[in-house]
């Protein structure tokens, strides 16, 4: 019977049960920063690069949703205890005031990105889609006007403690396939297709993120830039600082020449090159914990676990 398959990756619409559909059928699988699905092994770190990792299997349509559930959530049962409320010195006369613990507080939303309109000199592609988040207009090839309204979330999707929305409208749900229903929150008269002109140059990276973590020896630390060209990227390691100039197929560049909070063994360190991320590995010089990764960040004077990943 004709109708639309709800296989995730799929979405299409059939006129056969027989014809071929290419789907993930597993749930999606959201972990300390990383987006992929259970099915398959890709893992990628933003919301956009999760929503183009190609289907794994390949089936029927179908009208009837079976991907398993996703994992349940941590029960109150199993979720750690907070520690128990310390006590303030008192002052000379007075009794000591215990503190209660505070609840870890949910990040911040990131602001929405700039909006942009298509440059009205670049063709449209056939069959292109609108870039809009969950607008998902295809172009047909009609002349363009003022009444296409495009309806789509400016802000960027947020996961948290289970929850998912949006960073631009107060609406969050509990499933994935409820979060892709969320309907957009902002109208544009026309929708985007091709964006605006680009600019050949190359665009000029002022940060990337970064985290690490360390054993007795080492700090493993990553930091996250994607498609970075092995063959004109360039690592040297000095003794309290690694020197970048990491450079992308995309015509991205980041050169910085990043302060290190402790010395390192130039000769025992290492780096590779990742699709993702550059990976470090510092060989300690002195064997001792470090706080930060970089000497010029702030710390409160706690030194991090060993083992235990440090984020920036």
């Amino acid at each position: 019977m004709p109708g639309k398959c709800v296989h995730k990756g799929c979405g299409k619409t059939f006129a056969d049960d027989n014809e071929e559909c290419v789907y993930h059928p597993g749930p999606p699988v959201f972990h300390e920063g990383q987006k992929g699905w259970k099915c398959c092994k890709p893992r990628v770190l933003t919301f956009d690069e999760f929503m183009t990792i190609p289907p794994c299997t390949t089936g029927r349509h179908s009208t009837v949703d079976d991907t398993p559930a996703e994992e349940p959530k941590t029960t109150a049962a199993d979720a750690p205890t907070l520690a128990p409320p310390t006590a303030e010195p008192a002052a000379p006369g007075r009794a000591p005031t215990a503190q209660a613990p505070q609840a870890p507080q949910p990040p911040s939303s990131p602001a929405p990105p700039e909006d942009e309109d298509d440059d009205p000199s670049t063709p449209i592609p056939a069959n292109a889609t609108c870039k809009r988040k969950t607008c998902g207009i295809t172009y047909t090839g009609s002349p363009r006007n003022d009444d296409e309204s495009c309806t789509h979330h400016p802000g960027a999707p947020i996961f948290h403690e289970g929850s998912k929305g949006w960073s631009c409208c107060k609406r969050r749900v509990l499933e994935f396939d409820e979060f892709l229903r969320i309907p957009g929150c902002v109208t544009k008269p026309r929708h985007l297709f091709v964006g605006a002109k680009k600019d050949d140059g190359e665009e000029k990276l002022d940060s990337v993120r970064h985290d690490f973590y360390q054993t007795v020896d080492k700090v493993m630390a990553s930091l996250y830039l994607k498609k970075i060209d092995k063959s004109i990227s360039k690592v040297h390691f000095e003794e309290k600082a690694v020197e970048l100039d990491l450079r992308t197929t995309d015509k991205k560049r980041f050169t910085q020449l990043v302060p290190l909070f402790g010395k390192i063994d130039v000769e025992k360190s290492e780096f590779s090159i990742m699709g993702t991320k550059l990976e470090l590995r510092l060989a300690k010089a002195d064997g001792a914990s470090w706080p930060v990764l970089r000497g010029d960040e702030k710390h409160a004077g706690e030194i991090i676990q060993i083992g235990r990943a440090g984020r920036a």
